[in-house]
């Protein structure tokens, strides 16, 4: 399945904006519900293959903070499924760490309960860490990093200082951003730390996102150099020198 890939390029940490499950269910007749439970099924392929792979993170976007303005019903909807989710041994099976990033406090409280337990239970799981965004907006964590920093010593804000202070500080920056569903937008994900990330926007709705459509996504990336605001001679150099 892999034999186009070069397994020594593979993205240590690789974010996804999960779009289009809402308009997948539409164009079947369904409610949106129907599509957010086909998009569970797709985080668990994923996770998985990316677990074969060798990606060491890999953060979902599911939830953000614009995402309290939707019907009610869908919100609800969307906290259940949550709760289901995290009872899947997938974590356990793939020997995955799960993380959870995002104003949590907003969450219900027996959704509070399930992350912080499901938490527990995978931290001592070290083949990938399975980051998952809820109730999360990057401006929300600049802006809350920002008041952390001044509360304890304004005179030092720093890129590193508020890199410290991000709720992503335990892991690295995103070397692939997927964005599925066919829009070219980030919404308000990971703005600060995908300053130099690679980005990769495909039309395939979330829920029929599977590991074929992952390899195109590598592809991309491996088919790129990552200069870091370097020439493509110093990268080129560097190259060299390493070998």
């Amino acid at each position: 399945m892999n034999n186009e890939l070069d397994m020594n390029r593979i993205p240590q940490h690789v974010a996804i904006i999960m779009d289009g499950n809402g308009r997948w269910a539409t164009e079947r007749g369904k409610e949106r519900s129907y599509g957010h439970q086909a998009g569970v099924e797709a985080v668990r392929r994923i996770t998985s293959e990316c677990t074969r792979l060798g990606v060491k993170y890999l953060t979902l976007y599911t939830f953000s903070t614009e995402n309290w303005n939707r019907p009610a019903d869908e919100i609800s909807a969307l906290m259940g499924l949550v709760l289901t989710s995290l009872e899947d041994e997938i974590f356990m099976k793939n020997n995955v760490r799960f993380r959870v990033i995002g104003d949590i406090k907003r969450l219900p409280a027996e959704v509070q309960q399930k992350l912080h337990e499901t938490e527990e239970h995978t931290a001592k799981n070290d083949a990938m860490t399975m980051v998952v965004a809820l109730s999360y907006s990057s401006r929300w964590e600049i802006t809350n990093a920002v008041r952390e920093i001044i509360s304890e010593n304004p005179q030092e804000i720093t890129e590193e200082t508020i890199t410290k202070h991000l709720t992503t500080s335990f892991m690295p920056d995103p070397d692939l951003l997927i964005r599925t569903g066919g829009e070219l937008r980030i919404s308000n994900y990971l703005l600060w730390q995908i300053a130099y990330s690679e980005l990769y926007f495909c039309d395939t709705y979330w829920p029929d996102f599977n590991e074929q459509e992952l390899h195109k996504a590598i592809r991309s990336f491996q088919s790129r150099q990552r200069r870091f605001g370097k020439t493509e001679a110093q990268v080129e150099e560097e190259v060299k020198d390493e070998k």
